[in-house]
């Protein structure tokens, strides 16, 4: 199904980084006069206004093909998909009762990682769907259906490769996609902390993201747009937002229960599937953080509120600010109650705690270390994605305008961008899960010149 003017704005308001001036409309001509923050990608705008994306001619060798960022910690990377089945849980999103089914991937420190190959970005059928006219590729970034290749990019994780055992075991961080976006879509952050000795566990809210893939080869896409069709009044809007974040924390709770399994030598896998050697007891799950995008970083704060398990989170650009519903910020009580734990915001220009009403009760009602900061011309929460990396060689092989960079982007110079991420993620959850104070985010620096503090 095409992502139009309502999943847009449902991709928006219930993620976060938007602020919607009207319900949404029923008419194309409605949705021109829509008026969506300057916070919001350009894409998802272009996408909500019924702007069909960019058409580029195919390349003479095929459809682009793309590259992840290597890297930059000293350990080589492992990982291994799972299938989870929370057999205690109806599905919310499913007509006819079953089990809620879970994909998560585990990335790790490996060893020993020339005998396994490296993993793809995205499996074959997930790609198709993400690359194609009905994915979030197409819908919400803008990207011409069909011209790039999404299963050829490989990672810098090995499938299956052995754990690296040395002394202590390693802390966990989760991370959670936004809204529409698999969880693959945070694969450069991701892979870059898991080099740096961290155990990582990225997490697809099932029938809320664009598409997952399952090893039987079912893929499962998402059913908000239909949803979001249907619901009329403010009410129906508030009780959908409610599903979409209950779930999550639900689904976040669930995968901590089947991280602790996995320390304790059990295969949570739902059909049992070999897992790399040394997983078991590698798993120091006193030491847990998480982070996200947009909702996922919504996510993130609200779990760490509800969950002691989790020590310190990253918010990405995840906030609410929305008058379709009669309360948003019921759907996120973190910002009524606070945090007692450490945690840091990253938003652009007009999103930080003085200017976004919710962050700024959010930061208000904590007491807990924190820090809000932004990536200097990042334009919303793709610039906390593998957007950053991806969207400059698209635009590059399939010849788009420059435009089609900055407005989904900003003006970030995205290489610097990845890196000055990866060191800001990294310093955060060093800090505060392996106890390494480091001055990274103690303020302004030379080394970090296009990262603002916001004071």
């Amino acid at each position: 199904m095409a992502w139009g003017f309502r999943t847009a704005v449902l991709a928006t308001v219930i993620v976060g980084c938007v602020t919607v001036a009207h319900p949404a409309p029923s008419s194309a001509s409605a949705s021109a006069s829509a008026s969506a923050s300057a916070s919001a990608s350009a894409s998802a705008s272009a996408s909500a206004s019924g702007t069909v994306a960019p058409r580029a001619e195919q390349r003479a060798d095929g459809p682009a093909r793309l590259r992840l960022p290597t890297p930059t910690g000293p350990h080589p990377v492992g990982t291994v998909d799972l299938h989870l089945v929370d057999r205690s849980r109806t599905d919310p999103w499913t007509a006819t009762p079953a089990p809620r089914e879970l994909m998560v991937s585990v990335w790790y420190p490996a060893t020993g990682v020339d005998r396994f190959p490296p993993a793809p970005h995205m499996l074959p059928g997930a790609a198709a769907h993400f690359g194609g006219a009905a994915g979030v590729g197409a819908g919400l970034y803008g990207i011409p259906a069909g011209a790039v290749d999404f299963a050829a990019t490989r990672t810098s994780g090995h499938r299956g490769a052995p754990l690296a055992r040395s002394g202590r075991p390693y802390p966990v961080v989760l991370y959670s996609a936004g809204a529409g976006d698999p969880r693959t879509w945070g694969t450069t952050l991701v892979q870059d902390l898991a080099s740096r000795g961290y155990v990582v566990v990225t997490i697809d809210h099932t029938y809320e993201v664009s598409e997952v893939e399952f090893p039987d080869g079912r893929v499962v896409s998402t059913v908000l747009p239909q949803l979001f069709e249907q619901a009329q009044q403010p009410e129906d809007f508030q009780r959908l937002g409610a599903r979409v974040f209950d779930t999550r924390l639900a689904d976040t709770r669930f995968v901590l229960d089947q991280l602790a399994a996995l320390d304790r030598g059990v295969n949570p896998d739902a059909a049992g599937r070999p897992l790399p050697r040394g997983m078991a007891g590698a798993l120091d799950l006193s030491r847990t953080g998480m982070f996200g995008v947009s909702a996922g970083g919504m996510t993130a704060l609200q779990a760490m509120s509800d969950d002691p398990r989790i020590r310190a989170a990253i918010d990405m650009g995840g906030s609410i600010e929305s008058p379709i519903m009669p309360d948003a910020l019921a759907l996120w009580p973190v910002t009524r109650t606070g945090l007692d734990r450490p945690f840091m915001l990253m938003g652009d220009v007009d999103t930080d705690h003085h200017q976004t009403p919710s962050w700024r009760m959010l930061w208000d009602n904590s007491t807990g270390w924190r820090v809000d900061l932004r990536l200097d011309g990042a334009k919303g929460e793709n610039a906390y994605k593998d957007a950053v990396p991806l969207i400059p060689q698209i635009a590059r092989q399939l010849d788009l305008p420059d435009s089609f960079v900055t407005d989904a982007l900003g003006t970030i110079a995205p290489a610097r961008a990845v890196r000055s991420q990866e060191t800001l993620v990294t310093a955060f959850f060093d800090r505060w899960l392996r106890g390494r104070a480091g001055h990274v985010l103690d303020g302004p620096s030379p080394r970090l010149r296009d990262v603002v503090f916001v004071p």
